[in-house]
């Protein structure tokens, strides 16, 4: 792992990885039963720290061994003097192995069991969702399908057990139909597909238990992805040495801005000031210089109208930021070109950031180029276009989307949206952060700031990709915290940025 302690990343699992730990596991001495039952006794320990005053509880239970887990759960819902409704949707004389096992001891238990019907009404204060674990690969149909609708319709706090029925394992895409959870309980590994795609919108607060499991001692199974976590910022952020200057601390130059599209790169650069960069240039279409020598004076605003007018700009920057309001005309087609010529006739390494539209004029005017020195940072769209598929087809399956994009184009990908993945030579970061108010207008021109100003002050291409990523969601999730969501601007994140930059 690049720069990063895996001592403060979580890391996390596909499906088939975490059926591989668990398998070895078994086979290491811990008996099936035994883990099936340490799984179910943490499930009820996080039930409890969720809802402690809870009387009664609807626990659904499906086949496999997450039906067996919510079997166990029940009996020791029962134990503990809560009201059961214990709903199956498989038999229990005709369940196998652990799963029969842990049916009958929720039966010994005096557990009573109903089997699902459509008109069944769910008593229970809180459910347990034990119908689908990791294993699910298709769509959900028939009762399964039907049970979760309901689960979903009796408004009733959930928790699901290791996944929220219905949602993929490895990508956190819908299949069909998934339970919407309050809480989910995750064993042995994390899996990936809990923190990206649509699961945010399923999984409600993760809860991983690791059963007693060192997933990372088994260094023939590395992990498929690492969870960014805001504990990395203090190591990242030092106080600055006392004899630093502005040349220490780097020059970014931004383009953006073509006629009537200003207001993107005055965002990129603005950001880029609060961000710690010694230096900032705005090359923009003329008309927008004054508004951003009022909105930001600190930032060198040039009136551009071709790239002769750049002059020595290119040369003096130590990173090019370029795609905010660049547009797809010729202005912007122009802009492109001479960042990336400037860059690749240059004797040193200067790093490129490349967002919206000069994303676009990539897909579409430089289809097969891939380099090594730049950030690409695409919403599904962006990325669609870039990959030559839909954004159906990314957003279906992320992690391969980001990851087929990184090995076309090279360098580091950011890809957008909710659980944004970072991918880059050292593989794939998933970023947990962030939250709907970011559902607004110029934030992709913040994010491009900040990671123009941390590869300005020299933090190398992946690690300001991993941190650029982590302080743009965490500055949304501060300003939330103190305003609330709706009304969230692109500009309101530079302040709080900068507080996360400078650790106290």
């Amino acid at each position: 792992m690049t720069s990063l302690s895996t001592s403060m990343l979580r890391p996390l699992y596909r499906a088939a990885q975490v059926g591989e730990l668990d398998r070895r596991t078994i086979a290491g001495g811990i008996e099936g039963f035994a883990l099936m039952q340490r799984a179910a006794s943490s499930a009820w320990h996080s039930f409890r720290g969720r809802w402690p005053q809870v009387r009664a509880v609807s626990v659904l239970c499906g086949g496999g061994n997450n039906g067996g887990d919510g079997h166990v759960l029940a009996a020791l819902a029962a134990q503990a003097g809560l009201k059961v409704q214990r709903v199956v949707l498989k038999e229990i004389s005709e369940l196998q192995g652990d799963a029969g096992r842990a049916a009958q001891l929720a039966t010994s238990a005096g557990v009573g069991c109903v089997a699902w019907h459509p008109e069944l009404e769910l008593t229970g204060e809180v459910v347990v969702d034990a119908l689908l674990g990791t294993g699910l690969d298709g769509e959900v149909k028939g009762d399964f399908r039907r049970a979760i609708e309901a689960i979903n319709r009796s408004g009733l706090p959930v928790l699901a057990i290791d996944i929220p029925s219905g949602l993929a394992a490895d990508t956190g895409a819908v299949l069909g139909v998934a339970v919407q959870a309050s809480r989910t309980v995750t064993f042995i590994g994390d899996k990936l597909g809990l923190h990206t795609g649509a699961a945010p919108g399923y999984t409600g607060e993760v809860d991983f238990r690791p059963l007693g499991v060192k997933a990372l001692a088994f260094f023939d199974i590395p992990p498929a992805a690492w969870l960014l976590d805001e504990a990395i910022l203090a190591e990242s952020f030092p106080p600055r040495q006392r004899t630093v200057h502005k040349g220490d601390m780097g020059h970014v130059l931004v383009m953006g801005g073509a006629p009537g599209l200003g207001g993107a790169g005055i965002l990129a650069s603005q950001t880029a000031a609060r961000l710690g960069a010694g230096k900032i240039s705005l090359a923009t279409a003329p008309e927008h210089v004054v508004a951003s020598l009022v909105r930001c004076p600190e930032v060198m605003a040039h009136g551009v109208r071709g790239v002769a007018d750049l002059g020595e700009l290119p040369a003096q920057a130590d990173v090019r930021v370029v795609g905010p309001g660049l547009g797809k005309g010729a202005w912007g087609q122009a802009m492109l070109q001479s960042a990336l010529q400037e860059v690749s006739d240059s004797p040193r390494i200067v790093p490129l950031v490349i967002d919206a539209d000069g994303l676009n004029l990539l897909a579409t005017h430089w289809p097969a180029l891939r380099r090594d020195d730049w950030i690409l940072t695409p919403h599904p769209g962006e990325a669609a276009r870039l990959l030559g598929i839909s954004a159906g087809e990314v957003q279906a399956d992320r992690p391969a989307a980001a990851l087929a994009l990184q090995r076309k184009r090279g360098g580091v990908v950011i890809l957008k949206g909710a659980g944004s993945l970072v991918a880059g030579p050292s593989g794939l970061m998933v970023c947990p952060y962030g939250n709907p108010g970011m559902a607004s207008g110029g934030m992709g021109d913040a994010l491009s700031g900040i990671l123009g100003a941390l590869l300005a002050q020299q933090l190398g291409l992946e690690r300001s990709a991993w941190l650029g990523t982590l302080i743009h969601a965490l500055a949304a999730d501060c300003a939330v915290a103190e305003k609330g969501e709706r009304g969230l601007l692109a500009g309101d994140l530079a302040s709080y940025a900068r507080e996360l930059v400078n650790p106290g």
